[in-house]
């Protein structure tokens, strides 16, 4: 593609150099360029891509986009822009024919929920009969075939090459989960969605956005733009939400009345059962995922379902088979006579929902593993230890992900929130490994350890190194030990 079809959606500010440079690729770190690729120069949080113009350039680099005035090496066609990250988003839906354009895409975002959701509705449009792709924090989906992930959602060039190869193999719908960074930071600038579906707003990802207002600011951007909107109607923030919506709105919920409502609802360790009702009908649904949170994730998808015009029966059928999430309030079963359970809950709201569940078929103590990530949000940790400690007989505070904090430092934060409790009890195990082994081999017959934090991640990073764990693993190693002792 030449390089002035690139340009045909960009407001240029200024340019030079021949316009006409076949452009062979697109690439916003220079690691990456290959011979005949433009690079885009964006200026990031911890470097500036504009000083990597001549790394780019000696890497075959034959165009650049940039956002500021900068020495260009002789002889190289460049374009600048008010804002590169919107340029790149443009210039890569341009390149690869505006994949979002043939096929259906549904948006979902929140702080809690995105990923099991995606994977509900996901299910829907298969059961249907529809060829689905899938974007989001465990994997991204083309049809059946799996491929790794970096972000929840992908900067915008890897998006768009990811879509056009839905495209490519026949993929009739996508499904992505959006986050507020994708939003803030406009990665998904050029998509056109076609639904959009809010699922909740907690504290979350402060250290990014300056308050919950901007936090929120950037969810509404994937509602507002979409052509449907799908709204849990049981969020505080709902009725703001849906008064800025230009398209159709459909409503969700349980407490409120909404246009896709869930009855007679019962909460079981092996699943939940619900009887859904819409204004043409209703249908009982019998999942094998459980409790209250599964039953909005179920509605979010329900709702995406019936907008689509899926049978009942259908959407049914996908929300009873669905066997489950990876990390997701995911049981890990040895045969051991009391309940292990892992899950991904890493926010304060996400946290309390789980051990809500979790006490609902407690026999025994309900004993949790939990700690915070570093270099993100410090005011939601001393929550989270208060949560931690008054909703569980026993809490074990240890380290999550430190990334480049020091563990000690994070978990000072986290009992804040401990000391702050009327009624504690916990112990401090930094090292996440023994942590888990102290929990698992405390247990007894009908008691529930939860391991939160982790989920489905397969690493843990300290002192910026990565390093493979797994929450899921260490569980099973340590009951097949205690199997094996006795």
């Amino acid at each position: 593609m030449l390089l002035s079809e690139l340009l045909v959606e960009q407001q240029i500010e200024a340019c030079e150099g021949n316009q006409s440079i076949e452009i062979k690729g697109i690439a916003y770190d220079s690691r990456q360029v290959m011979p005949g690729f433009i690079f885009v120069a964006i200026e990031g949080f911890k470097t500036d891509g504009h000083q990597f113009i001549d790394d780019a350039v000696s890497r075959g680099a034959v165009a650049l986009l940039i956002q500021r005035e900068v020495a260009v090496p002789d002889g190289i066609p460049w374009a600048q822009v008010r804002d590169t990250r919107q340029g790149l988003a443009l210039m890569a839906a341009q390149f690869y024919g505006f994949p979002c354009d043939n096929m259906k895409v549904v948006g979902v975002t929140g702080t809690n929920g995105k990923t099991t959701t995606t994977h509900m509705i996901r299910s829907v449009y298969s059961a249907a009969g529809k060829k689905t792709g899938l974007v989001g924090t465990i994997h991204n989906m083309v049809g059946d075939r799996v491929l790794p992930v970096k972000h929840t959602t992908p900067e915008s060039v890897d998006l768009q090459k990811l879509m056009a190869e839905m495209v490519e193999e026949q993929v009739e719908a996508a499904v992505m989960e959006v986050s507020s960074h994708a939003l803030a930071l406009k990665r998904v600038e050029s998509c056109h969605f076609d639904i959009g579906v809010f699922t909740n707003i907690t504290q979350d990802h402060l250290d990014f956005h300056r308050d919950m207002d901007d936090y929120l600011s950037a969810k509404m951007k994937l509602l507002t733009g979409a052509g449907t909107a799908i709204v849990n109607m049981d969020s505080e923030y709902s009725p703001g939400i849906i008064s800025k919506c230009a398209g159709k709105v459909l409503t969700y919920g349980v407490e409120r009345q909404a246009d896709i409502t869930a009855r007679e609802i019962s909460i079981k360790p092996t699943g939940v059962s619900f009887m859904a009702t819409w204004p043409r009908g209703s249908i009982r649904v019998n999942m094998k995922l459980t409790g209250m949170f599964n039953v909005y994730n179920a509605l979010a998808a329900f709702a995406v379902g019936i907008q689509e015009g899926i049978k009942a029966q259908d959407i049914k059928r996908a929300l009873d088979e669905l066997e489950g999430v990876p990390g997701r309030f995911e049981l890990v079963n040895s045969g051991q006579p009391f309940a292990v359970i892992v899950d991904y809950a890493h926010t304060p709201d996400g946290l309390q929902n789980i051990l809500a569940t979790a006490r609902e078929f407690t026999k025994g103590r309900l004993i949790t593993v939990l700690g915070c990530g570093g270099d993100r949000d410090r005011t939601k940790r001393p929550l989270m230890g208060k949560i931690g400690v008054t909703m569980s007989d026993l809490a074990v505070i240890t380290s999550d992900n430190p990334r480049t904090e020091d563990p000690e430092k994070i978990i000072e934060d986290v009992l804040e929130g401990v000391n702050a409790a009327e009624c504690a009890d916990y112990t401090v195990i930094e090292n996440r490994r023994s942590a888990i082994r102290y929990a698992i081999k405390l247990a007894q017959a009908g008691d529930v350890v939860v391991i939160a934090g982790k989920g489905h991640e397969t690493y843990q990073e300290i002192d910026g190194k990565r390093t493979h764990f797994d929450d899921r693993e260490e569980a099973s190693i340590i009951l097949r030990e205690l199997d094996g002792a006795q």
